[in-house]
């Protein structure tokens, strides 16, 4: 007979026997409704086998009828277990609590962490996740099904598109998608858009009001573009004048371009020097002693300790010195013309705001005295040429 799962509950041993009559003894035994298996002869008068608990506290009787010998060799089954646990009372009373504690603990929640937020607050989630029974150190089987705590989770955060929640044994993680909210336009009082400079109208779009000029117009600072009073003489009504009017403006800047220009240059020399950071001091341990060179450019590079998520007030800094030097090289009259016309453009572009282009450019007067060349620039730059003016009633 093999063993299994009932015959280690029911517990049985296996024996040596010795003895003249042994056949006698195991005949005995089957005889008396035992049960043995996997007899196993080890000569005339000595076997091994394997017998029933209940069955072994039966022998007693057959070896006296027999004279035969028994040894029990190995213990096994539930019985031997709970008895040596019985002698061991502390420790199976410390076994069983700390299952009951892994238990115990595995059925609490123990982190809530939320993800994809970013114009909601991570506070106002976890408020509302916790009027919604969802917190540290509830219990899971408090808990209601995901399903139900997302739809309940989006209803409390208007601004989230979608919210997901998603339980990880003692874990749970709240995912949200916000919703893209459209901006309300500010309130407007009715206006006019009058020119803001002299210009040559371009182009002219009207959104909203009356247009007043025509592309190819010239127009001067004050003049009404886009009217906010439409309808006629009878029947007229102001509105929130809008739209965009592009106009050529001029402009003649004055830009000076020395005939020599300076570089700053790396000659290879170098330094280090290492701080141990306290808070916000420093303590330099390393690169004492007068620098080699008189000009250099300090490239620092701080590192913080940290701990998990939370950065420490301790770190150290590792300065590198760079020696430089500067160098002056000659340029000819006509490079230097190039510099000073992109120059005199960058600064006009900056001032005529985004979406200007220069459409010409002319060199008016140019000069060469003193190592520089003098120039005045005559650029055409297409901008928009819109200023708001309130009408007052």
């Amino acid at each position: 007979m093999k063993s299994s799962i009932l015959l280690s509950l029911r517990g049985y041993v296996l024996i040596e026997v010795k003895g003249r009559r042994l056949e006698a003894l195991i005949n005995k035994i089957i005889e008396q409704g035992g049960t043995v298996w996997d007899i196993r002869l080890l000569g005339d008068s000595r076997a091994e086998l394997f017998i029933l608990l209940k069955d072994f506290f039966r022998l007693r009787p057959w070896l006296k009828e027999t004279g035969c010998r028994v040894h029990v060799l190995k213990r096994f089954g539930a019985p031997f277990m709970l008895d040596k646990l019985e002698k061991r009372k502390f420790f199976a009373v410390g076994l069983i609590c700390f299952f009951i504690g892994i238990y115990l603990l595995s059925s609490v929640v123990w982190q809530v962490r939320v993800e994809g937020n970013e114009t909601i607050s991570t506070t106002q989630i976890l408020e509302a996740a916790k009027k919604e029974g969802l917190y540290k150190m509830q219990w899971k089987y408090r808990l209601r099904d995901a399903d139900v705590l997302s739809k309940s989770l989006q209803n409390d955060l208007p601004q989230a598109a979608w919210v997901g929640v998603e339980i990880h044994g003692t874990h749970i993680i709240i995912k949200v998608v916000e919703a893209t909210i459209p901006e309300k336009p500010p309130l407007a009082s009715p206006r006019h858009l009058v020119a803001s400079k002299n210009a040559l109208v371009t182009s002219i779009f009207a959104e909203k009001g009356k247009p007043i000029v025509k592309a190819n117009t010239y127009v001067r600072k004050g003049d009404i573009l886009i009217s906010g009073i439409i309808g006629d003489e009878l029947h007229q009504q102001t509105v929130v004048a809008a739209g965009e009017v592009k106009g050529l403006v001029w402009y003649s800047p004055t830009v000076e371009v020395p005939l020599t220009q300076r570089y700053k240059v790396y000659t290879g020399e170098t330094k280090k020097r290492f701080y141990l950071v306290l808070g916000n001091r420093g303590l330099q341990l390393t690169g004492y002693g007068k620098l080699p060179f008189e000009q250099y450019e300090s490239i620092p590079e701080r590192k913080t300790l940290q701990w998990r998520n939370w950065s420490l007030p301790v770190g150290w800094i590792n300065e590198k010195l760079m020696a430089t030097s500067e160098v002056e090289r000659p340029i000819d009259p006509q490079e230097a013309k190039s510099l000073g016309i992109e120059q005199a453009k960058a600064e006009i572009l900056s001032l005529a705001g985004k979406d200007s282009k220069i459409v010409s450019e002319k060199i008016l007067h140019e000069k060469t005295e003193n190592g520089k060349v003098y120039m005045e620039v005559h650029l055409e730059v297409e901008e928009s040429i819109t200023q708001e003016l309130p009408i007052v009633p």
